[in-house]
């Protein structure tokens, strides 16, 4: 098992910030938010009136016809993108493999919500005579992973993820799980969310959990700042193309890094909040290491899951300090950097694990660091190196991707640098 090597040869990502990977990573190096006034529905009567939409997204390049848009869900649209976006960015001929060994999963935190709220209103008012018969199989959490094998013939093995904001983490853990243990050569793997509805609203705004600095919509998604003061919600996609080493090999593909290791936990504390001591974080950040065989001084860089609420970045931090002791708190230009590109993005919910790592690829191509934006008062109890602001050259040999959910949910990733 441990000496089958698991590298990413491709990516694909529809974000507020770009609907492709170089506008994407553009934006995130340049500091440049994409959170602005909802206008996809009337916020007139919400708390909250801001989010991270996708802009300008036209799913008709990634279908075959009108017909199969219009019986999918805004969800499975951003996952069908992200993913032929990451097969085309890896040059993974579906010709070229036994197709019974690439496998896709693809999760949902939430899956068709905007079905669901559309559905219930026709049921409402039209009676149920009127409920769409594609109802379910536009909903349900499974469809993207399900319609993305079909578009390609991909007969390996085929899950739906569900833990809220680690889906996407886990979906690509549980790919290099599996390709580790022999049981496929290739997977698209990552997570999709469009729940940037009047609903969705609707829930996290009853739940407190959301930012109402609607006069500043940029602004808004602050995290580690003392005036942070909940989450923005988002939606977009994220995919990575995982191979074995040997499978990318053959075929001539590029290799970005290596996905070396993948750690999961259980909180076991609250159905919203984590631990303070961050316990569950820190199990999932040791195991993603140990598997990784790398020592925490090994780390450049953390892609936080840091949401902009004020409990959870607070146990982040402690959770990373306790894993990463005394080489987080260096400030020589060699300790750890840790920073938040949801500042940027919103949250995007169970695609964030898969964005997120898309971010921490490209920093380790490009020695660049992306920034956390709007830190303008650090809280007293976030005292790491959060690269505030702007971007940070810095070259990065290995990084850790933090995404944590609720239900008390821990994923990360550990990717390093390719080397033979």
């Amino acid at each position: 098992m441990n000496d089958r090597r698991v590298v990413i040869t491709g990516m694909g990502v529809v974000t507020p910030v770009g609907n492709d990977l170089p506008t994407f990573w553009r934006n995130l190096t340049h500091g440049v938010s994409g959170i602005r006034r909802i206008t996809a529905f009337d916020v007139t009567q919400f708390d909250c009136k801001i989010g991270g939409e996708v802009q300008d997204f036209d799913p008709a390049p990634y279908f075959n016809n009108s017909k199969d848009i219009r019986r999918t869900d805004r969800y499975t649209q951003l996952a069908m993108a992200a993913a032929k976006m990451a097969v085309t960015d890896a040059a993974l001929d579906p010709n070229g493999s036994d197709p019974t060994r690439v496998g896709v999963f693809l999760g949902s935190g939430i899956g068709g919500l905007r079905t669901l709220e559309i559905q219930h209103s026709i049921l409402e008012n039209k009676g149920p005579r009127r409920v769409s018969p594609f109802m379910i199989p536009m909903m349900i959490c499974n469809m993207a992973s399900g319609l993305v094998s079909m578009e390609y013939g991909f007969q390996g093995p085929n899950i739906c993820m569900v833990s809220a904001c680690a889906t996407s983490a886990n979906s690509i853990g549980e790919a290099w799980r599996t390709i580790k243990f022999g049981d496929a050569d290739a997977f698209v793997a990552g997570g999709s969310e469009a729940s940037l509805i009047s609903l969705g609203i609707s829930g996290f705004d009853a739940m407190k959990a959301l930012s109402n600095r609607n006069d500043a919509p940029e602004r808004a998604s602050r995290p580690f700042d003392k005036d942070r003061d909940g989450f923005v919600l988002s939606e977009g996609a994220g995919v990575v193309i995982l191979e074995e080493l040997e499978h990318a090999r053959r075929r001539g593909a590029r290799i970005y890094c290596e996905l070396a290791g993948y750690g999961l936990s259980a909180d076991a504390y609250h159905m919203t909040s984590p631990p303070p001591d961050g316990h569950g974080a820190v199990r999932a950040m040791q195991m993603a290491l140990k598997h990784a065989g790398l020592q925490p001084e090994q780390i450049d860089y953390v892609n936080a899951h840091a949401t902009s609420t004020g409990i959870g970045d607070v146990c982040e931090t402690n959770a990373i300090k306790k894993v990463f002791g005394e080489h987080a708190l260096r400030r020589d230009g060699h300790g750890l950097v840790v920073s938040s590109t949801k500042s940027m993005t919103g949250h995007t919910l169970g695609a964030a694990g898969a964005v997120e790592m898309a971010a921490c690829v490209l920093a380790m191509r490009d020695g660049l660091i992306p920034p956390t934006i709007n830190l303008d008062h650090p809280d007293a109890e976030c005292d790491l190196d959060y690269a505030p602001h702007k971007a940070r050259e810095r070259k990065v040999r290995a990084s850790v991707n933090n995404s944590f959910g609720f239900g008390g949910h821990n994923a990360t990733l550990v990717a390093t640098a390719f080397a033979d």
